[in-house]
């Protein structure tokens, strides 16, 4: 029974086996016939995506060739226009030049007949040149057989003839000249007055552009300079002024242009050493309450300038740019001081030529009212100054003399002359202007040099500072009559070559002492 039932179990398991063997060859075929199926799918569907892709790839090569035919074509057409115009205006060009050329032919030919013309013109003006100087010849040989001289002995005869008739004329009519300026009228006479004495300082320095602000010590320098440098910016930028700092004992130097702007510099400065906090928010604390007593100070000193010369009716603008001008040098003349000079000395002038003082004294203390703002317009301060008094109600005569005070306009009146001169008296006075020594000593040298470029001269010497100049002269070659001329020429020569205060005069001593011996 066991050997029975291990039977049937061993032949039961043999039939599963291959039962089941049967069964998975069975699965694995159709997976495999499946697989190839999928497979043939996949490659169908493959092929048709690449078929597709190249007709895509066919369709865009024909369109890129498309559009690249059109712009070439496009392209080729505007060049084929462009080269058409070229052609063009070449042919146009070459058309001009032939009309040109033809047109030069055409003057050549002209230019030819006419230089034909010419040379024989100049021929036979050359034979009547020839003929004329034949005959200017055989004239001299006459006149020299005649009077028994030379040519060049007859010419220097006739020519020192004519010097000494000429010489002799011009200084009679030199006296006759002076004669009749004695005897015209009395306002000529007072033109001439006002002439004589509008000579005007020449430029001898250059106006002061510094201040020096005094440090009560050296250690004062670094704390002005302060950590990195940050005060000594913050002053700089504040005020508008270079602050130099070097080895100067006890003093540091502000640099600016602008008087006013440097005059705010230095009283900032010396406010911030004074109290002694210095730091950027002080300095521009200060600084802005500097510019505002600086605007009342301007005010003030205008209108101290206008009170003191006497003068009404100012308009403020006109007492600001007066207030301006007292931080204003010109060659190291204070240029408010200057005008108030010049107001006096013109309402002295007005008065001995019996014209309005009053409008005199105005136009003497307006007359420089250009140096206020000159730095900040263009032109001349003259002209500044008129257009100024024009803009602010000044009458014509005011603004027609502050024009023309420097001749850079036409004299309108007398006024126009008076100061001229009031302005020289101011700035010539001793003591108005700075000078160097050297530029002193060689306007002296300059001075003798003139006079003794003359002929005739034995000796020059410059005196009285320059304001005179002495000549002696040999008295065998200089006569009485060439001694005015020399005068006179030495004088023009002095005015058109040299630069001088004032006026120079010049004396020219002709003296002839003989001596004899008792024995």
């Amino acid at each position: 029974m066991n050997t029975l039932n291990i039977i049937i179990g061993a032949s039961s398991a043999v039939i599963f086996f291959i039962f089941g063997y049967v069964f998975r060859l069975f699965g694995a075929e159709k997976k495999v016939q499946s697989a190839e199926e999928k497979a043939k799918t996949i490659l169908q569907d493959a092929e048709r995506q690449a078929e597709s892709k190249k007709k895509e790839a066919v369709l865009e090569a024909k369109d890129l060739l498309y559009k690249t035919r059109i712009e070439f074509e496009k392209e080729s057409q505007g060049r084929r226009q462009e080269l058409l115009g070229i052609e063009r205006r070449l042919i146009n060009r070459e058309e001009n030049l032939d009309r040109k050329v033809d047109l030069l032919e055409k003057k050549e030919r002209e230019v030819s007949n006419k230089s034909k013309v010419l040379s024989e013109k100049e021929e036979a003006n050359q034979e009547r040149q020839n003929e004329l100087n034949r005959l200017i010849l055989e004239e001299k040989e006459r006149l020299q057989k005649v009077s028994g001289l030379s040519s060049e002995e007859a010419k220097k005869i006739l020519l020192k003839h004519m010097e000494g008739e000429i010489r002799y004329d011009a200084n009679l009519m030199i006296k006759r000249i002076e004669q009749e300026a004695k005897e015209v009228a009395d306002k000529k006479a007072k033109q001439i007055i006002s002439l004589a004495i509008q000579r005007c300082a020449a430029e001898h320095t250059v106006e002061s552009t510094v201040s020096v602000v005094s440090l009560p010590s050296d250690d004062m320098k670094g704390r002005i300079i302060g950590r990195e440098g940050r005060n000594i910016r913050s002053l700089e930028v504040a005020t508008g002024v270079d602050i130099i700092i070097d080895d100067t004992p006890e003093a540091v130097t502000l640099s600016g242009f602008d008087p006013i702007i440097r005059e705010i510099a230095r009283l900032s400065l010396e406010r911030l050493i004074a109290n002694g906090r210095i730091h950027p928010a002080r300095i521009e604390e200060v600084v802005v309450k500097i510019k505002k007593e600086m605007e009342q100070s301007i005010k003030e000193e205008g209108e101290k300038a206008s009170f003191d010369v006497g003068m009404q009716r100012v308009h403020p603008a006109i007492i600001k740019l007066l207030g301006r001008l007292k931080f204003r040098t010109s060659y190291g003349q204070n240029v408010l001081q200057h005008s108030k000079e010049a107001a006096f000395i013109m309402g002295l002038l007005a008065g001995q030529l019996e014209l309005d003082i009053t409008l005199a004294k105005r136009i003497g203390l307006f007359h420089d009212l250009g140096k206020a703002v000159d730095h900040e317009l263009e032109g001349t301060h003259a002209a500044i100054g008129a257009e100024l008094a024009r803009k602010y109600g000044e009458n014509q005569t005011v603004v027609d003399a502050i024009a023309a005070h420097h001749d850079e306009a036409e004299s309108n009146s007398i006024y126009g002359v008076l100061v001229q001169a009031a302005d020289a008296i101011s700035a010539t006075r001793p003591g108005a202007r700075r000078e160097t020594l050297e530029i002193y000593i060689k306007r002296l040298e300059k001075l003798e040099s003139i006079a003794d470029s003359f002929k005739g001269v034995d000796k020059a010497f410059a005196i009285q500072a320059g304001r005179e100049i002495r000549v002696i002269v040999h008295p065998d070659k200089v006569g009485d009559q060439e001694a005015t001329i020399l005068a006179r020429d030495i004088t023009k020569k002095i005015e058109n070559e040299l630069e001088y205060p004032g006026q120079v005069k010049v004396t020219v001593i002709r003296e002839k002492r003989i001596v004899e011996f008792a024995k």
